[in-house]
């Protein structure tokens, strides 16, 4: 049997060129028997990007690799996470310490890490403030799920506290509701260019009333295996509380991420929202927060009108006050819950009053109180699905939220052989409709290092979850959140009488 290998310049774009294909090029019109069922493979190759971690000289970053078992791929593989070469020459640095614990300088052919066999996390750091953006490609048995966290400690100045982002593949659109041109905060759109062709973007900022007009945010070029932080207070002179940004790429494709910087209150990434729609939900948020603030935004014509629940481990209810949110077309909103979860788990879920607007949305979320604030973002996010990893887990620290907002659900947790040592342990919890559940998730036997925890799917409706990290440090409650969307380890490809091998840049 011949082998056929697929190149998937995005994967899910070309794989659906390739169902496409299959369903409207009938046996009569190719000559050929008609496909059957779609197969799940593992994805063959993957890439991911990491941001530029920090612009503070006092920063200390770390990077977690991980890529669960899967089932179905081949023995052999690789993994490497690097430099962008295309950044200039400050920027191609950032320093390491080597085993004896010297600061060493790393040149953009040296990978940050090597990952380890799949199910055992691989760790490396960098520090300073010319630590660079990173491009990391996966293949063979190292590319379904591979996952790699960057996380950042900043011990004083704009921005301290803990940082952290998941990296990601590239794309070509994305949302950010909740970023920020108002005095004290200093937000970056950091791209970042896999390619080997030069990249164009534009950014558009979307404040209280409506579109910004920044012509500098035009035609943006981004360059080869090369990363751009851009100030959005470079684009406007506007002062705008809340915005939301939109990212669209008209040749090419990048990885983006906001990186949000308060004077006072500490600061986090702030992911890409979910893609518009018209139900959202927004996981895991902190049970001691003291402040939460919903931003909102639709793109489209119509006005959007949600119900604001908040999925409790009691089931859901509706925030006294702030029953209903009104979100005008092309406008972004801004609502104050304060303290909604009122000491315990919950995520915010929202769903339309009567006909469906699609929507993007995010939270900012505060903990502490006076000068020891710290910020996290969380958005709005995709469910589980089959499967989904957080990396960079202690065994103190680490808090794992699962909701299951429209039917009760069961997926199994694993917690990963320790990066240094240790052996997985899995456990299966059941999550009640319309609740949200801080878990005791479980740690590796005998752990040593960082682990990862990987939540699957079992039974049930859709699960949502998020994984927050928290490191208290002179008296301020640093901690970042990320959430946990599906792995895209697995892709349907139509069974034909050839192999298929799916490849994911």
């Amino acid at each position: 049997m011949n082998r056929t290998t697929l190149s998937l310049i995005a994967g899910t774009t070309a794989l659906a060129a390739v169902t496409a294909f299959a369903a409207f090029d009938t046996p009569a019109a190719s000559g050929v028997s008609a496909p059957r069922a779609a197969a799940q493979l593992p994805v063959a190759r993957t890439s991911l990007l990491c941001p530029a971690p920090s612009i503070s000289d006092v920063a200390e970053t770390s990077y977690t690799s991980f890529t669960p078992v899967t089932k179905g791929t081949t023995d052999s593989g690789k993994a490497r996470l690097q430099p962008a070469v295309g950044q200039s020459a400050d920027t191609t640095g950032g320093s390491q310490k080597d085993q004896k614990g010297k600061s060493t300088k790393k040149t953009a052919d040296q990978p940050v890490l090597t990952p380890k066999a799949p199910g055992t996390p691989a760790t490396g750091d960098t520090s300073g403030a010319d630590a660079p953006a990173l491009v990391g490609t996966a293949e063979g048995k190292f590319a379904p799920g591979w996952t790699v966290q960057e996380t950042t400690e900043v011990a004083v100045g704009t921005g301290r506290g803990l940082q952290g982002v998941n990296c990601t593949a590239g794309d070509t659109e994305f949302w950010f509701p909740g970023a920020s041109t108002a005095p004290g905060r200093t937000d970056y759109v950091h791209l970042t260019n896999p390619d080997d062709s030069a990249a164009v973007v534009d950014i558009e900022l979307y404040g209280k009333d409506g579109a910004i007009k920044s012509p500098l945010g035009e035609d943006l070029t981004v360059k080869p295996h090369a990363s751009e932080p851009i100030l959005l207070s470079t684009l406007t002179d506007e002062h705008q509380t809340d915005l939301t940004v939109h990212v669209s790429v008209r040749s090419g494709r990048v990885g983006a991420a906001v990186q949000a910087l308060d004077d006072k209150a500490g600061g986090d990434w702030l992911a890409a929202a979910a893609d518009p729609a018209g139900s959202l939900v927004l996981p895991g948020i902190p049970k001691d927060a003291t402040d939460v603030r919903l931003v909102a935004f639709t793109p489209r014509d119509d006005d959007a009108d949600l119900k604001v629940r908040l999925a409790s481990p009691d089931g859901l209810i509706t925030p006294a006050g702030n029953e209903t949110v009104h979100v005008k077309s092309g406008m972004t909103t801004a609502v104050d819950l304060g303290d909604v979860t009122r000491g315990e788990a919950g995520s915010l879920v929202l769903t339309p009053t009567d006909r469906t607007v699609p929507v993007v949305a995010a939270l900012r979320v505060v903990r502490g109180k006076g000068s020891n604030q710290e910020t996290a973002f969380i958005p709005a996010t995709v469910p589980v699905g089959t499967r989904a990893t957080a990396a960079d887990n202690s065994a103190k620290g680490t808090t794992l939220a699962l909701t299951a907002p429209t039917a009760t659900a069961t997926v199994k947790v694993t917690a990963s052989a320790g990066s240094e040592g240790g052996t997985a342990v899995t456990k299966t919890y059941t999550i009640k409709s319309g609740t949200t559940q801080n878990i005791d998730a479980p740690t590796p036997s005998g752990l040593k290092g960082t682990y990862a925890l990987t939540v699957e799917s079992v039974s049930g409706g859709p699960v949502y979850a998020s994984r927050m990290l928290a490191a208290t440090e002179a008296g301020v409650p640093g901690f970042t959140i990320q959430t946990l969307p599906d792995d895209r380890a697995m892709v349907a490809v139509p069974k034909t009488d050839e192999d298929v091998s799916v490849v994911q840049n």
